[in-house]
């Protein structure tokens, strides 16, 4: 398991240093059920009511080639010289990743940047969706 989730951060900082090799930097690596790992980035706008999160062009990749997302993970750093960290999934990404089921598993940031992953369903104990009688 530790094999899959060190390719993600692999993968994630690779494009995390070429598409940004200086100042801010942050990128996402998502694996798919097929084994292939997809990334993506923030796009860049204009009106901040635009952005979008690091993870969701994979996201929108994985939906493209219909294939379930088993992981994901965000990087961020704030310039070059800063320590690259490991980010948790806001709750809209969470939201996006409820799409694949409970098991999907997603990084999370830990006070030692340590390389985490937590399911959906530990990120979520008491999602909404138990109102509809569905288990997460």
């Amino acid at each position: 398991m530790q094999e899959i989730e060190q390719s993600l951060y692999d993968a994630a900082l690779a494009l995390l240093q070429t598409r940004y090799p200086t100042g801010w930097g942050g990128a996402a690596a998502v694996r798919l059920a097929s084994g292939d790992i997809v990334t993506s980035v923030a796009p860049d706008v204009k009106n901040d009511a635009l952005s979008l999160c690091m993870e969701v062009g994979a996201y929108l990749e994985a939906h493209k080639r219909d294939e379930v997302v088993t992981h994901s993970l965000c990087l961020c750093r704030e310039d070059e010289h800063s320590q690259v960290l490991i980010l948790s999934p806001c709750g809209v990404c969470q939201e996006r990743l409820v799409h694949w089921g409970g098991d999907v598993k997603a990084a999370i940031s830990t006070p030692d940047n340590q390389l985490v992953f937590k399911t959906v369903r530990e990120l979520m104990p008491h999602h909404w969706s138990l109102v509809n009688d569905e288990f997460l």
